[in-house]
């Protein structure tokens, strides 16, 4: 998750433990977004591995010295219990670990004892509706409330956005659970991909052999009910080595533009996608898009555009992706 997120949501929860303590909202704040302090250890990753991103800081282990550093420290800079700095420290970074693990990133919570990866694939590991939402919380309540309306006022903001995230929490991981549970119900899928909205999710499988990738699509709503597909795409990895000729079909222009995407930017080897295919008056369009690297309905992408004599051209960048499954170039399973 982002970190304004981060930090909001161990404000909240410091404060659901603790109370309105001014100086132990302010520690948990801090610790929320402590974990996240590893991308100062950069130059040292290539070396000494468990500082990578995501490596030592995002473990309850890393957690714990981080807050009994603070438990020290922390009644130095105000007044307060070691004890209570501890908990609030390790309440607060513990959530970073846990929120991080909820997303479509992992996060190794155990090391150094072990390497083991959560990783619940509930939410984005940017949504940018969360993120928007917590900048709003912090200026609402760093500055609009701030000395400027009754306490009371200021407790009803917290204890919605308390009831808010926990809703937003509890409704995420049960639409996950239960799609992980039934999702060979719905077709020829392997996999749930989150969306950056909770009422929509993304079910797929991908295989990639002899030299040609597959992917199986299909978009499942939840108000209302329905799924939107299956839909497949089919085509080489690597370039057919024809020359530039016209183009006849969708399933041409897809095997001859994914290559290309793919040569075009890396995203596409790092993260599940998909293709729409447009036919124009002068010649084909093919987007490829990635179904993680995405948000406000545009998604980070490629595309490959063929003259009518069969010549590509190229252009990264967001695109919204064709909200028609059935509109998608390939077919069905």
């Amino acid at each position: 998750m982002d970190l304004f997120t981060h930090v909001l949501t161990a404000y909240l929860l410091t404060f659901g433990l603790v109370g309105f303590q001014p100086s132990y909202l302010a520690a948990g704040a801090i610790a929320g977004g402590l974990p996240d302090g590893d991308i100062l250890f950069f130059p040292l990753w290539r070396r000494f591995p468990i500082l990578r991103h995501h490596g030592i800081t995002h473990s309850f282990f890393g957690v714990g010295v981080v807050a009994a550093v603070g438990a020290f420290v922390g009644p130095m800079i105000a007044p307060g219990n070691p004890l209570i700095y501890f908990g609030v420290l390790f309440a607060g970074g513990a959530a970073h670990v846990l929120e991080d693990g909820f997303t479509n990133f992992s996060v190794p919570p155990l090391l150094p004892f072990s390497d083991h990866r959560l990783q619940l694939d509930a939410d984005r590991a940017i949504n940018f509706g969360t993120l928007a939402l917590s900048i709003f919380s912090f200026w609402l309540l760093g500055d609009y409330e701030r000395g400027h309306v009754p306490f009371a006022a200021y407790l009803w903001t917290v204890y919605l956005l308390m009831a808010f995230f926990v809703a937003y929490f509890a409704l995420r991981i049960a639409l996950r659970v239960y799609l992980g549970r039934h999702l060979k119900d719905y077709g020829p899928f392997d996999v749930v991909v989150a969306t950056s909205s909770p009422l929509t999710w993304v079910l797929l499988s991908e295989t990639k052999a002899g030299g040609t990738m597959r992917t199986v699509y299909g978009r499942l709503r939840v108000l209302p009910y329905r799924l939107e597909g299956p839909a497949v795409v089919e085509a080489p990895m690597e370039a057919p080595g024809l020359p530039d000729t016209p183009i006849g079909s969708p399933d041409e222009a897809l095997a001859r533009s994914y290559p290309i995407a793919r040569r075009t930017s890396g995203f596409l080897d790092e993260t599940y996608h998909f293709a729409d295919t447009e036919r124009r008056a002068d010649g084909w369009s093919v987007v490829w898009y990635s179904l993680e690297y995405a948000a406000f309905g545009r998604a980070a992408a490629v595309r490959v555009t063929f003259d009518a004599a069969g010549r590509a051209t190229t252009r990264r960048a967001w695109y919204a992706p064709n909200r028609r499954i059935g509109a998608v170039a390939g077919g069905s399973p």
